[in-house]
């Protein structure tokens, strides 16, 4: 009992502190737009009025329209005037420094939104004044995104190599209640077309109604070599988060991506890395992702441009109804990208975009940028009792699950899968019922498994959830020996779905399958 009460009052902690925040918001943010471009000039006034954000926090830049800019151009018109428009309109305190440099005391804003239109990046520079180049292949760099020089804007340094430590970086405060003043937190709403912008914008504030719902995708890349598996240890722990807080979670931990044709359904969240463009699964004619999605694959070019819809990763994702990406302009090198894990959990825990981004982004004047609407808070109703009590918030068996979860997440992860499977029965929720199959499978619980994976199948009436989940089974009789249980399955099914665009992808597998099934080994042994 003393350990329920220590959760609720802990909770309610945390959500009174999130809805004095979310009341702030609005004036906490200024947007950042090209004059020159008339889609910029559009959004920004779209942004502001769909967030009720002040229309004297909206600042005019007269900048390139260009994606890449000089360090000059960065200068005189970005970070010059945004830093006179600090000053003139008093969202600032700050006093001169006996180095004659300003020093920013504290500030009134603390989100920046940046509207389509404003430069991306920053190539490099040589020979800057003040600039001292360190050593190394982090010290000497000074290319970096106009977003992460923003955030930076404050402390007035001429030093643009190498990069910054962030101070917010693992903290899980709101940033209202963070003391470091110069810090800002910057966003980006940018995409292709100005229309898939809009879209973003909206799809965050309907999600924050009822919450994002729907499954997460988690693409591994099971990479051991040279430091690179610090990438599968972020996807792992999403995972354990994820289902700590009832989220369905499809887990690929294989060296390939989703393949072609891999039914991905109802995406509200996905994680993966490591390919250099959109490819796989996400290709599919049609495919969407559920509205207010959190999308992110990690590469080091996958922000290079956010103009054309089908380079790298960013703006395909966005292209595909993701309200959220994030990633890189330049090389970041893996330790320096922002960490997936700390980025999940964040979100999860109620905290806004710009927060979560920040708080998973080591260091700053570095080479990220985050794509998204600053204030969206996908998960801001889970921190709400009075939400909690009302049953009808949330599509039912997405919020059967979350809510499941949450009642007995202290349980011991046998006991917690026992419950979880007699409740996913029950109530026939064909997601939960799935989702715990793939815990027992990755337990190394095969036959109970099998058995779970036959129950939803059973369960679901979507053809793209009844070929996963076939899939998932196929998987596990295979490691069970049992290629031919495996072989069966994949033909009835193939023999259903013959206008599925994963009838290539099971014709496949049967064909690898087909002569394991049919050799001795595969063979039971008759008693």
């Amino acid at each position: 009992m003393m350990r329920i009460r220590i959760v609720a009052l802990a909770t309610f902690v945390l959500a009174t502190a999130m809805a004095r925040s979310e009341q702030s918001l609005p004036d906490a943010t200024i947007i950042l737009f090209n004059k020159n471009t008339p889609d910029s000039v559009e959004l920004a006034k779209f942004y502001a009025q769909k967030r009720n954000i002040p229309r004297d926090h909206l600042v005019a830049l007269d900048c390139s329209s260009e994606e890449e800019i000089s360090r000059d151009q960065y200068d005189s018109t970005i970070a010059e005037p945004v830093r006179a428009a600090f000053k003139e309109r008093h969202w600032w305190k700050t006093r001169s420094g006996d180095d004659g440099t300003e020093k920013v005391l504290s500030s009134t804003v603390r989100f920046v939104a940046v509207i389509k239109g404003v430069p991306l990046k920053i190539r490099a520079a040589t020979g800057y004044e003040g600039d001292v180049p360190g050593q190394g292949p982090i010290g000497n760099r000074n290319d970096s995104s106009v977003d992460s020089e923003l955030a930076t804007v404050g402390i007035y340094s001429r030093q643009i190599s190498g990069a910054l430590n962030n101070p917010y970086y693992r903290d899980f405060r709101s940033i209202a209640e963070f003391s470091d003043a110069p810090l800002l937190l910057v966003c980006r709403l940018d995409a292709p077309t100005a229309a898939v912008v809009r879209g973003m914008i909206t799809d965050a504030i309907a999600a924050e109604k009822t919450g994002l719902w729907g499954r997460a995708f988690i693409d591994g890349a099971h990479n051991t070599s040279g430091g690179l598996q610090i990438g599968d240890k972020w996807m792992n722990e999403i995972l354990q988060q994820l289902h700590k807080a009832g989220v369905p979670a499809v887990f690929d931990d294989t060296p390939q991506l989703f393949p072609d044709g891999y039914p991905i359904s109802d995406c509200a969240l996905y994680y993966g890395w490591y390919a250099d463009h959109l490819s796989g699964a996400f290709t599919q004619s049609g495919f969407r992702f559920t509205p207010g999605a959190i999308a992110v694959h990690i590469h080091s070019y996958s922000a290079s441009t956010l103009r054309d819809p089908s380079a790298n990763w960013c703006a395909p994702l966005l292209m595909r109804g993701a309200a959220v990406t994030l990633g890189n302009v330049y090389e970041p090198y893996l330790q320096l990208t922002t960490e997936l894990d700390l980025l999940n959990d964040r979100l999860l825990h109620g905290f806004t975009f710009a927060e979560s981004a920040y708080m998973a982004t080591h260091v700053l004047s570095w080479m990220s940028v985050m794509i998204g609407d600053p204030l969206y808070r996908p998960y801001t109703n889970w921190t709400q009792l009075e939400a909690r009590r009302d049953g009808a918030r949330g599509p039912q068996s997405w919020k059967q699950y979350h809510d499941f979860a949450v009642q007995n997440v202290s349980k011991p992860a046998p006991e917690f899968r026992q419950l979880a499977r007699q409740f996913a029965a029950r109530s026939r929720n064909g997601a939960m019922i799935e989702d715990i199959a793939s815990m027992e499978a990755r337990e190394g619980n095969l036959l109970v498994a099998t058995t779970l994976f036959a129950q939803a199948r059973a369960t679901y009436s979507s053809r793209d959830d009844i070929v996963r989940v076939v899939l998932e089974e196929s998987d596990a009789w295979i490691r069970l020996g049992k290629s031919k249980r495996a072989l069966d399955l994949i033909r009835s099914v193939s023999r259903i779905v013959s206008s599925s665009p994963a009838l290539p992808l099971l014709q496949k597998l049967e064909q690898e399958i087909a002569p394991k099934a049919s050799s001795p080994a595969a063979t039971p042994r008759k008693r």
